[in-house]
């Protein structure tokens, strides 16, 4: 099992920049791929970027393509996610995940087997 906790969320004006970091605890963290979901107010999770257990393959939300980017690093236990060119429409509850299918960097909610608290991002128009 793993622990996993957001921080890095805010308020920030359009144009702007943020970085979600997402700390792991418990099992090696190498044996998950990890994910970033979100979820805006009255919408549905979704899928934002997925990273696989090296690094070696990522996937992306077709509308953050180019704005954001995941990474992690294992001696950290720790995957990022830094956003650039923040969109009003970007504004929402983000959250991590872990998938023990650690070979795929899976945009499914259901491919997930643990999820942090989420954090605030919030963008001013």
């Amino acid at each position: 099992q793993v622990q996993l906790v957001e921080s890095g969320g805010g308020l920030v004006q359009a144009g702007g920049s943020l970085r979600l970091s997402c700390a792991a605890s418990g099992r090696t963290f190498s044996s998950y791929a990890m994910g970033w979901f979100r979820q805006a107010p009255g919408q549905e999770r979704e899928f934002v970027a997925a990273i696989t257990w090296n690094g070696g393959n990522t996937n992306y939300k077709d509308s953050v393509k180019g704005r954001f980017t995941i990474s992690r690093d294992n001696a950290k236990n720790t995957v990022y996610l830094q956003m650039n060119s923040l969109k009003p429409e970007d504004t929402a509850v983000y959250y991590c995940a872990a998938s023990v299918a650690r070979y795929y960097a899976t945009s499914s909610y259901l491919g997930y087997n643990y999820w942090g608290q989420g954090t605030q991002v919030t963008v001013s128009s």
